[in-house]
């Protein structure tokens, strides 16, 4: 993707793999990263300190109306989980302290955290015209140098996951082996949430679509001639047992709180 082709991006979502800095649970604060500075992404674009600062004073923790920078899930519009109480630029990247809400939603987030299924953040944005040009270095190669975005929000995303492309696209820096020991962590993180089974149906349905992503990224391993299959698909057949398992749990305690109600309304 030329410059061009990213100025003419409607909206662009970049993801960050800096990890979580804190929880508090019972104020329902997050702290943490939304955008890293000076790293080489996956869209060969490096994102310099100053990039959000325009974006910040205009449409930051402290403007007015439904202007302000959002709280998502997944840049879904329709999923505010929160809001930002603090957005502000360090040494490292978009620094954010944010308050997850007392809705469905909100509720929904700090399980995820909690849980260890929401890991990573992303930002939703627009390129800036005269504010990315093409540089090179010994050491990055070719890259667009990003010295500012018009940024609309930032995103809590499960394990970095993109919904658009569940497709394995195996990391350069990763053996086979260890891009498949990467799915099986982030899948035994999920058969443990869904075995707590606390949250709405649609956070427990989020997790079944995220298995089967998984296991997609699983069926692209497998096509990969230079790996073990038979290791591999031995890894990922006890696993999907481990979610059946799972599900058949929480519809076994759905059918019997639903015969409980029941009895009581009989009574």
């Amino acid at each position: 993707m030329n410059i061009d082709s990213k100025l003419n991006t409607a909206y662009a979502s970049k993801g960050n793999e800096m990890t979580l800095d804190d929880i508090d649970e019972g104020n329902r604060i997050v702290k943490g990263y939304l955008s890293s500075f000076d790293t080489l992404d996956s869209d060969s674009d490096v994102i310099r300190k100053g990039a959000f600062s325009k974006s910040l004073k205009e449409r930051g923790v402290d403007a007015k109306g439904n202007r302000a920078i959002q709280f998502l899930r997944h840049h879904n519009w329709e999923k505010q989980i929160g809001k930002f109480l603090e957005l502000s630029e360090d040494s490292k990247g978009l620094y954010f302290v944010g308050q997850l809400g007392r809705s469905d939603d909100g509720r929904n987030a700090l399980l995820d955290y909690q849980d260890g299924i929401i890991k990573e953040h992303s930002i939703g944005f627009n390129y800036v015209k005269g504010k990315i040009e093409k540089a090179e270095d010994s050491e990055l190669g070719e890259y667009y140098e990003v010295k500012e975005v018009k940024l609309f929000e930032g995103s809590a995303v499960t394990l970095g996951a993109n919904e658009n492309t569940p497709v394995l696209e195996a990391n350069k820096s990763l053996s086979l082996e260890d891009n498949a020991e990467k799915l099986n962590i982030e899948m035994n993180v999920l058969i443990k949430a869904l075995r707590n089974g606390k949250g709405t149906d649609e956070r427990l349905e989020n997790f079944e679509m995220r298995l089967k992503q998984i296991q997609q990224k699983y069926n692209s391993l497998i096509q990969l001639k230079s790996f073990d299959k038979d290791t591999l698909v031995n890894d990922k057949s006890e696993q999907l047992r481990e979610v059946q398992k799972a599900l058949e749990l929480k519809t076994r305690q759905d059918e019997q709180l639903k015969q409980l109600l029941l009895k009581n309304l009989i009574h």
